[in-house]
């Protein structure tokens, strides 16, 4: 370890390791620190009886040859290391409502025609909000693989309209409102708050091409700390940031757990925005931006059950489910202790290219803190009986609505593992172990990269938008402070269209 480094990123998530890779790889002296033993953040897996299973990522999107997440993906130097497996074009996500199922057909005429099967009426109602989707999608350049260079055409409406409001200017049919929000989870969505860009980016991302990472996203973080490494860079783990360092003008360093203090010049904190500012005593984070952060509302929580299944037993299922109770896909989070849970996520781990049958499945459901908040500040593995008993009532709900959907599965599970709210705590550091960081919403500023402190920026999951794709590009956001948006595009673009032409190169 150094005592300088030109650039610190606190945190290992996929922000971070984007980041550090982008930078590392264009000549700074970068270090990361993660708090954990293992690296990745969301990215990050177990195993239980040589079984692995996801914490975070589940499935991924735009990964069609030549669309925008195949484009990272080859840029960060992510194949082969990293492999996918397509989603079933037919159907990658299935939604269950009301006793029907409505399936999500990959490609925008595709997913059109599949649900106007289901509503004959709504068909132009559906290609009409398909287009606007797409056009939301479209109007972030990097979402879009467009020249940044261009005008940018993201319109204000896009974070101050509401998904709910937005489906509603296309379509009266509350059931089919209902089915084209069903993706819901992904976000952690909140009816009258949640923007209808985050609907959009990811929905779009989606339909353009759902595949599974076979053998678990931990390989996306295992690859890019190899490259990190190979470029110069240093990564840190069990290296917990205890403070961050200021003078009058800007930060200067930080401070480790242990004592330990680094100068740098610029620091990217990957952290929830709030465990940032808490690093930070300096009057230059005023108590107003310290209390505005502090007050944000943050997105809900999980419940899951892990799935392993008996050999050779379990059909792999090439799509996801989500099943929804009661009249309204909205509202999950509102649950009582009597109608929990009003719906869930059911899917499989992808073992295998064209596997036939599964090794493993998880269920997610919505649960709020306060369900666990009397368990808060205990370690894993011993917290008590009580709480493994809370555990064990909330898998044995959630299996047998499974069962009912899907009649033999439970005689085929060997075993199963939960993981609540507390759990995702103790992974991520999020605020009350929130899926997906501060709730985006209507009526609160947004989380931008950019602090009070010149030389702090913020990368991860609060910036910019959900998922895979949105971290990443959040990342080149915050990369752009160093390197120039224009220079990046190019690189990205450029690096590309090397690795197309030599592909097509060899196929001559």
């Amino acid at each position: 370890m150094q005592t300088k480094y030109d650039i610190i990123i606190i945190g290992s998530g996929l922000g971070g390791l984007v980041c550090g890779y982008m930078l590392s790889k264009n000549g700074y002296k970068v270090a990361i620190f993660e708090q954990g033993a293992q690296f990745g953040g969301c990215l990050q897996t177990f195993k239980r009886r040589g079984v692995k299973f996801e914490t975070g990522v589940h499935y991924v999107g735009s990964m069609g040859a030549g669309q925008s997440l195949d484009r990272f993906f080859h840029y960060l130097s992510l194949f082969p290391d990293v492999k996918v497996s397509p989603l079933d074009p037919l159907g990658f996500d299935v939604m269950s409502f009301r006793g029907e199922r409505y399936r999500y057909a990959t490609g925008y005429d595709n997913f059109v025609e599949t649900l106007a099967q289901k509503f004959p009426a709504e068909r132009d109602n559906l290609k009409r909000y398909a287009t606007a989707m797409r056009n939301v999608a479209q109007s972030s350049p990097f979402h879009s693989m467009n020249d940044p260079t261009e005008p940018f055409q993201f319109s204000s409406s896009y974070a101050t309209t509401s998904v709910n409001d937005f489906i509603a200017s296309f379509t009266t049919n509350t059931v089919l409102q209902n089915v084209l929000v069903g993706l819901v989870p992904l976000y952690a969505g909140v009816k009258d708050k949640t923007p209808l860009y985050v609907h959009s980016f990811i929905n779009d991302s989606n339909i353009s091409g759902a595949c599974r990472i076979m053998g678990g996203s931990d390989q996306i973080a295992d690859s890019l700390v190899r490259s990190i490494r190979s470029f110069g860079g240093e990564v840190f783990a069990s290296s917990k940031v205890h403070k961050i360092l200021c003078d009058d003008f800007k930060a200067t360093g930080i401070m480790l757990e242990d004592g330990t203090q680094i100068a740098t010049d610029h620091i990217i904190s990957n952290t929830h925005p709030e465990v940032t500012i808490d690093m930070i005593d300096s009057h230059l984070i005023r108590p107003m931006y310290r209390n505005r952060i502090r007050e944000m509302e943050q997105s809900i929580a999980n419940f899951t059950v892990y799935l392993k299944f008996k050999e050779n037993t379990v059909p792999y299922m090439n799509y996801n489910y989500y099943h929804y109770n009661g009249d309204e896909i909205w509202n999950c989070e509102n649950y009582t202790a009597q109608d929990w849970p009003r719906g869930y996520l059911y899917m499989h781990l992808c073992p295998a290219q064209q596997a036939q049958y599964a090794q493993a499945g998880e269920i997610l459901t919505i649960m709020r803190f306060d369900e666990v908040a009397q368990w808060a500040g205990t370690k894993v593995e011993q917290r008590g009986e009580a709480y493994k008993e809370f555990k064990q009532r909330k898998a044995e709900t959630l299996l047998e609505q499974l069962e009912r959907a899907f009649p033999g599965t439970l005689a085929n599970v060997e075993s199963y593992y939960t993981s609540t709210p507390l759990t995702y705590l103790n992974y991520t550091g999020t605020k009350n172990g929130a899926a997906y960081g501060v709730l985006r919403n209507i009526n609160a500023p947004r989380i931008v990269h950019r602090t009070r402190i010149p030389n702090l920026f913020l990368a991860g999951q609060n910036t910019n938008a959900h998922g895979i794709m949105g971290v990443i590009i959040g990342s080149i956001i915050a990369c752009s402070e160093f390197l120039g948006r224009d220079f990046l595009w190019e690189q990205i673009t450029g690096e590309y269209d090397k690795i197309k032409y030599k592909h097509e190169g060899t196929k001559r």
